[in-house]
C-alpha cells in the first residue's frame, strides 16, 4: 500500500488545475499591467474615491429620490393577518361536522397563512355545526346557534 493511500481523503483534496488563480495585485508598478492608476483610468471621482458613489440609489451627489419623497404612514410590525369566512360558506360542510382550521383549509376556504380565523354573518345556515375559530361576529354566532350548532373560540397562538 502506497503512502498516499494511507492519508485521509479530505487532506488529499485539491482544486482542479487552473481553477485557482493568483489574486491581482493592483498598483504594484507598470510591469504588473495594473500599476499607476490600478485600473481606475485617469482623474475624476471614480478614480479618486473608493466606491461609495456606486451604491444603489446614488444620484451623483444630488439628494436621492428616496430622501426627496415625503415619508408618511406607519406599518405595524405586530399586525395579525385575519382570514375571514362567512356563514354561507359553512353550508358546504355536512351536518354535525366539526369545522376547524384544518377543515377550512381542506375545503379551500382558507389558502394563505393567517394568524386569526374569523366567521362573519353574511348568509344563512340550516345545518348544526361545531365551529372552532379564533373569532366570530355576533351575527355569525347567532345564526350558527339558531341552526343548532355551537361556536367554540380557540386561543390564538403566541407570536
Amino acid at each position: 500500500m502506497s503512502e498516499q493511500n494511507e492519508t485521509p481523503i479530505l487532506s488529499r483534496l485539491r482544486p482542479a488545475d487552473g481553477a485557482v488563480r493568483a489574486k491581482r495585485r493592483k498598483g504594484r508598478g507598470p510591469g504588473s499591467g495594473l500599476g499607476k492608476t490600478a485600473g481606475h483610468g485617469q482623474k475624476g471621482q471614480k478614480a479618486r474615491h473608493p466606491g461609495n458613489f456606486s451604491k444603489l440609489g446614488f444620484e451623483g451627489g444630488q439628494i436621492p429620490l428616496y430622501r426627496r419623497i415625503p415619508k408618511r404612514g406607519f406599518t405595524n410590525p405586530f399586525t395579525k393577518k385575519v382570514g375571514t369566512i362567512n356563514v354561507k360558506d359553512l353550508a358546504r360542510f355536512d351536518t354535525g361536522a366539526v369545522v376547524d382550521e384544518a377543515a377550512l383549509r381542506e375545503a379551500g376556504l382558507i389558502k394563505r397563512k393567517v394568524d386569526i380565523i374569523k366567521v362573519l354573518g353574511d348568509g344563512e345556515l340550516e345545518k348544526a355545526l361545531t365551529v372552532k375559530v379564533h373569532a366570530a361576529s355576533a351575527t355569525a354566532t347567532q345564526k350558527i346557534e339558531k341552526a343548532g350548532g355551537t361556536v367554540e373560540l380557540v386561543a390564538t397562538a403566541a407570536p
